[in-house]
C-alpha cells in the first residue's frame, strides 16, 4: 500500500515520510488544491488568502470566536464620521527585520484598492490613507462605513520599502495568471515566515520567533501540501505522512473515524456553492442566437431541473444544508422566507423551455473545479445529467481551481461554480457588493456574468453606509428576495465543513472554514 501511495504522489508528497513521524512542533497539511502565489492582494480566493495571513497580517483580526480584535493596529475610532483613526502597533518587525510604520499601511491599503486589485471591492469606501505620524493614520471614507474594520480583516500590510525596491508597488491580478516578485517571494509580519516554495508541490513556513504576539500555537514549521486526489489525501492521512486534511472527503469520514490514531472534525459551515450565469448578449459555446440565459424564466429552467434533495442525500452524505438564498442563515442579511427553494419540478422547467422558445434546449458550456469545494466534480456531473433531462445540453469541463477560477472571471464560463463565505466581512454585503450589483470600479468584481439591476444596485449602496443595524437588515433581505426572483445566481447548498487530523493535533475549526494553523498544537 505504501508503495502505491508513494508512486501516486511523486509529484506532489516529495520530502516526506511515513517512516519518519512528525515532530511535535512540526504540522504537515494537505489541501485539495494549492494557492495562487504568495501576494494576498492578488487573489480572492479565500483559501489562498487564509493560507497567507500566517505570512502577512491586517490592522485587525477575526479571533477564534469569529470576533474583530487589534491586529497591527492596537486602537482606533472616528473623528469624524467620515474619517477612522488606527493607532499603529509599535515594535512589530517584518520578517527581514524592517520596522512597521504608518508608510507601509499607506502603501499597503492604497495597492489593494488600486484599480488592477482584484480585491478593490474588499474597501470600496476608502478614499485616501493619510498619515498623522509614525504611528497613525486616517482612514478617509466616502461615508460612514458600518464594515470597515470587517474590510480590514482581509487587507494584508506589506513593508513599503520592500514593495519600492522589488518594483512591486503596483498589484498583480493571480487569477488572470500573472506574475511579479510578490507571486514567489513575502515579507510580512505575521506568525510564520517563508522558507521555501515549490508551486503545486509544496510551501514550507517557519515560526517567526521574533513575533510581537504571544504563540498559542507550539509550532516550529507547517509543511504544505496540495495533493487533489481525494483517496490519496486520506490515504496519506492514515499512513502517517500528513497531520491535517483540509477538506476531507465525506464519503470517506466513516472509515476515518474508525481509523486508529486520526479523527474527523465536522461543523455546519458558512459557504454558500451556488451557479453562476453568463448574462451576456452571447453564448460562449452556444448553438442559438443570442443568449437564452438572459431570460429570467430560462435561469428559472436550469434552476428547477435540479433536483437538490437528491444531491444532498446521496452525493453529500445528507450533511449538506440545502439553499434558496444566498447566504448561510447565520450570515447577516439572511431572511427563512427568500431561502424557501423554487420546487423540483422537470415537466415545469421543460414546459418554460418550450414557452421560451427552446423547446428542443439549446447548447452552452458549464465550467467546475475539480479542487475547490466538498465533492464540486461529482456534483457538476450530476447537476449536468438533470439538466439534460430537461432538454438541455450543457458541455460540461472539470479543472483546477486556478483554471476554473481564470476562466469564470474572464466570462468565459456560460454557467460556472462559485462557492462564496462572504468573507471577509460576515455579512450579507459581500454578496451584494462582489457578485450582485453592477461591475464597476470597485464593486461587481465577483460579477463576470453582467448581471445588471438598478434596484439591487441602489440597495446595495445604501446597505454600504446605512448604521442602523435593523434597517440595513431589511435592505439586504429586499434585495436578496429580488435575487431569487429573478435567478441571478442558482444557489445549490451550504457545504459542511469536513477536516480529519490525526490524534495529537489540535486545531480550531471555524464556522468560515479558514484553518488558522497560529492556534494549533502539536502534542
Amino acid at each position: 500500500m505504501k508503495r502505491l501511495l508513494l508512486a501516486a504522489t511523486a509529484a506532489t508528497l516529495v520530502g516526506l515520510s511515513a517512516a519518519a513521524p512528525a515532530s511535535a512542533a512540526e504540522i504537515r497539511y494537505a489541501s485539495a488544491g494549492d494557492i495562487y502565489g504568495l501576494d494576498p492582494h492578488s487573489m480572492t480566493d479565500s483559501f489562498s488568502i487564509n493560507f497567507l495571513q500566517h505570512i502577512y497580517e491586517p490592522l485587525v483580526r477575526y479571533s477564534k470566536d469569529l470576533k474583530i480584535e487589534p491586529a497591527l493596529a492596537e486602537r482606533w475610532e472616528a473623528v469624524q464620521p467620515d474619517v477612522v483613526r488606527y493607532h499603529l502597533r509599535q515594535g512589530v518587525k517584518f520578517h527581514d527585520g524592517a520596522a512597521f510604520t504608518a508608510d507601509d499601511v499607506v502603501v499597503s491599503l492604497k495597492r489593494a484598492t488600486h484599480e488592477k486589485s482584484p480585491i478593490k471591492g474588499n474597501l470600496p469606501a476608502l478614499k485616501d490613507v493619510v498619515k498623522i505620524d509614525d504611528f497613525t493614520v486616517d482612514l478617509h471614507l466616502t461615508g460612514p462605513t458600518p464594515l470597515l474594520n470587517n474590510f480590514l480583516t482581509n487587507m494584508s500590510i506589506f513593508d513599503a520599502g520592500w514593495l519600492e525596491a522589488n518594483n512591486a508597488v503596483e498589484p498583480v491580478n493571480a487569477q488572470q495568471g500573472e506574475e511579479g516578485f510578490t507571486t514567489r517571494n513575502a515579507n510580512g509580519t505575521g506568525p510564520f515566515k517563508l522558507e521555501s516554495r515549490r508551486p503545486d508541490a509544496q510551501t514550507v513556513l517557519l515560526a517567526n520567533e521574533d513575533w510581537w504576539d504571544t504563540p498559542q500555537h507550539n509550532l516550529t514549521k507547517i509543511i504544505h501540501t496540495p495533493i487533489g486526489s481525494d483517496a490519496t489525501r486520506v490515504a496519506a492521512l492514515l499512513s502517517g505522512e500528513i497531520d491535517i486534511i483540509v477538506p476531507s472527503p465525506l464519503q470517506d469520514a466513516g472509515r476515518i473515524a474508525n481509523s486508529a490514531g486520526v479523527k474527523v472534525l465536522e461543523a455546519p459551515g458558512l459557504r454558500t456553492i451556488m451557479m453562476g450565469f453568463n448574462i451576456k448578449d452571447e453564448l460562449n459555446d452556444g448553438d442559438v442566437e443570442g443568449n437564452p440565459f438572459q431570460n429570467p424564466a430560462v435561469r428559472k429552467a436550469v434552476y428547477q431541473a435540479i433536483n437538490m434533495d437528491l444531491i444532498r442525500d446521496r452525493i453529500m452524505r445528507g450533511k449538506s444544508r440545502n439553499a434558496g438564498a444566498l447566504v448561510a442563515p447565520e450570515v447577516p442579511g439572511f431572511d427563512a422566507a427568500v431561502n424557501e427553494r423554487f420546487a423540483h419540478d422537470l415537466e415545469a422547467a421543460k414546459a418554460a423551455l418550450a414557452e421560451a422558445g427552446y423547446p428542443n434546449g439549446f447548447q452552452f458550456n458549464m465550467n467546475c473545479p475539480n479542487d475547490a469545494y466538498v465533492n464540486d466534480e461529482e456534483i457538476c456531473q450530476a447537476m449536468a445529467a438533470m439538466l439534460a433531462q430537461a432538454g438541455l445540453k450543457p458541455k460540461l469541463v472539470t479543472e483546477a481551481r486556478t483554471l476554473h477560477f481564470q476562466k469564470a472571471l474572464a466570462g468565459q464560463a456560460d454557467l460556472f461554480m462559485l462557492g462564496w463565505a462572504t468573507l471577509p466581512m460576515l455579512d450579507g454585503y459581500s454578496v451584494l457588493s462582489a457578485m450582485l450589483h453592477s461591475p464597476d470600479d470597485k464593486l461587481g468584481t465577483w460579477n463576470p456574468g453582467g448581471y445588471v439591476n438598478a434596484k439591487l444596485d441602489e440597495l446595495t449602496e445604501q446597505v454600504d453606509v446605512e448604521l442602523d443595524e435593523e434597517k440595513r437588515r431589511a435592505l439586504m433581505v429586499e434585495a436578496f428576495a429580488i435575487a431569487r426572483d429573478e435567478v441571478a445566481w442558482l444557489p445549490l447548498h451550504q457545504q459542511p465543513l469536513s477536516w480529519a487530523t490525526r490524534d495529537n493535533v489540535h486545531v480550531e475549526q471555524t464556522a468560515d472554514d479558514l484553518l488558522r494553523l497560529w492556534y494549533a498544537k502539536v502534542d
